[in-house]
């Protein structure tokens, strides 16, 4: 028997898993840190750093005490986080402020200003992240805060991602040059890709603004997989958690990106992992452009394989906004859903509450819903929302499949699957493919197992996956369903490239409104239709 440790930081609270290389998932403990919000400035979000620390010792002598583990036996540690949030430090990897949260959206003109000149250049790396920069990653976010924070420019070293300074800490890396940097987290959020020899030439990012002259160098570090060791617990950190110091850290990467292995993902997989938004997660052993994929990264994933992520603006948002405008919460307001049977609703949610993230790659865009009438009720939207993220992530599925992403079997990963089978059934009918789901929350198993290989415990990643994967739950798709959801998704398609392009040509949508209508009816009195399962 051997005990690794896996760390999750998650928006609010980091978790901690202790591992046994025989017995699995030992236990878990949590532990919570404040979200930071402006009230007259809603796109403001960040945490501190020292509050994530503080955390993680909490949590880790929970789960130690807990499991009644003995510290000492904890053979490695990997860590996994929110991306990208984004940390400026010193020249001694001092924290100069807070983490710019994944959630902070202040850096729209940034984004946009990248996008623009990147498309002006052309900039290959644009077109590898959907052809749009986004403000929530790690260009925009930093030169967000060297504008405005001029106070601090002179101190400023380097900018870090949240995974790799959470690294460098635990690690006693006081030097940049001597960070491990998360291939993981600099692919998918700073354009760096080995097919244009890493970040982008410093010639552009000079002309962005010449804040940022230079910022390639500072960006400098070992740019490394996941199966590259960081480095070593420090005798500090140790100390602080409970632990034995020396054991060691392999490079970190993304919460989504880990969570889809520890949920079992494989070539030929994808892996929704679905909370507040969802991250879309494949793997591929070639690397080509997918159109308005946010993300293809080698070895950004699994170390061997190339990494693809994509994803929806907002899911679980969405579900909270419904059941929050009609006072109530989802748990309430999902009774009874079970006995929704396809299309009656006769409502088409598009969700783009949030924006688009993939395939339009389009943030200015709003939720969207057709087919109201006088009796609807907050329950049918909440059951055409649950449709309607179906139907994206089938927009975002046959993306991948026509540029030779395979898609072979698909994993319902993320918290909101646990608990909602209404889900996972609407997935698979609309998808029509059996959906997996883990019998467990996989939160942290992903890193764990990385873990795991770190010690080298196990000598692969499959190898480790076979042992401590969860078994999976099948939802299987129901004939008559798949049929009525194909008739929907028709309209949902024209729906959404009509309505979600800027600029897109005059669309015919007469038809759109009476055929919902005539589905919901059909749905009505097809009373033979199974009812769901409530497994």
């Amino acid at each position: 028997m051997t005990i690794a440790a896996g760390v999750d930081f998650g928006t609010l609270s980091v978790r901690v898993s202790l591992l046994d290389s025989e017995r699995g998932r030992l236990g878990t403990a949590s532990a919570n840190y404040p979200l930071h919000r402006k009230r007259e400035d809603p796109d403001f979000a960040t945490q501190s750093h020292e509050d994530q620390m503080h955390a993680l010792v909490q949590a880790m002598r929970d789960v130690l005490q807990q499991s009644v583990v003995n510290g000492t036996d904890v053979v490695a540690l990997a860590l996994d986080t929110t991306g990208s949030s984004v940390i400026p430090v010193d020249a001694q990897l001092r924290p100069l402020d807070e983490y710019l949260l994944w959630c902070d959206h202040r850096a729209h003109k940034e984004a946009r200003q990248i996008t623009a000149l990147a498309h002006a250049e052309g900039l290959e790396a644009i077109d590898w992240c959907g052809g749009f920069y986004s403000h929530e990653w790690g260009f925009a976010k930093l030169l967000y805060w060297l504008r405005n924070n001029p106070e601090k420019r002179k101190r400023f070293a380097t900018a870090l991602e949240h995974c790799d300074m959470v690294a460098a800490t635990l690690i006693g890396v006081t030097e940049p040059a001597l960070v491990s940097r998360s291939i993981c987290a600099m692919g998918h959020k700073w354009l760096w890709n080995p097919r244009w020899g890493g970040l982008p030439p410093q010639e552009f990012l000079s002309r962005l603004d010449p804040l940022f002259e230079g910022i390639r160098a500072k960006l400098d570090g070992i740019y490394r997989t996941s199966d590259y060791i960081a480095g070593h617990l420090s005798h500090h950190w140790a100390r602080e958690m409970g632990l034995k110091s020396g054991i060691p850290i392999p490079v970190g990467a993304f919460d989504a990106h880990w969570d889809a292995i520890g949920a079992g993902c494989r070539e030929g997989d994808v892996v929704n992992v679905v909370g507040t938004s969802t991250c879309i997660i494949a793997m591929s052993r070639e690397t080509r452009l997918v159109p308005g994929v946010c993300g293809v990264v080698p070895g950004s994933v699994h170390p061997e394989f190339t990494g693809i992520e994509a994803g929806l603006s907002a899911t679980g948002d969405i579900f909270d906004a419904i059941a929050r405008r009609a006072a109530t919460d989802v748990r309430t307001l999902s009774a009874g859903l079970e006995e929704y049977k396809p299309g009656q609703t006769g409502l088409l949610r598009v969700s783009w509450d949030n924006g688009d993230r993939t395939v339009l790659v389009n943030p200015d865009l709003g939720g969207l819903t057709l087919g109201w009438n006088l009796i609807h009720t907050a329950k049918d939207e909440l059951f055409a929302a649950i449709e309607g993220t179906a139907f994206h992530t089938r927009i975002i599925l046959e993306r991948l499949s026509e540029h030779g992403v395979p898609v072979e079997r698909v994993i319902n990963a993320g918290g909101i699957p646990q608990s909602n089978v209404v889900l996972n059934q609407v997935y698979a009918d609309v998808l029509g493919k059996t959906v997996l789901v883990p019998d467990g929350v996989p939160t942290s198993l992903g890193s764990g197992i990385f873990a795991l290989v770190a010690a080298g415990v196990f000598a692969s990643i499959e190898e480790a996956q076979q042992k401590m994967c969860l078994p999976l739950k099948a939802y299987t798709p129901r004939p008559e369903a798949v049929e009525r959801y194909n008739e929907l998704f028709r309209l949902y398609r024209e729906v959404y490239f009509a309505f979600g392009r800027p600029g897109s040509a005059a669309a015919e949508m007469g038809h759109v409104l009476p055929e919902l209508r005539r589905i919901a009816a059909q749905a009505r009195i097809a009373t033979s239709e199974p009812k769901l399962s409530l497994m």
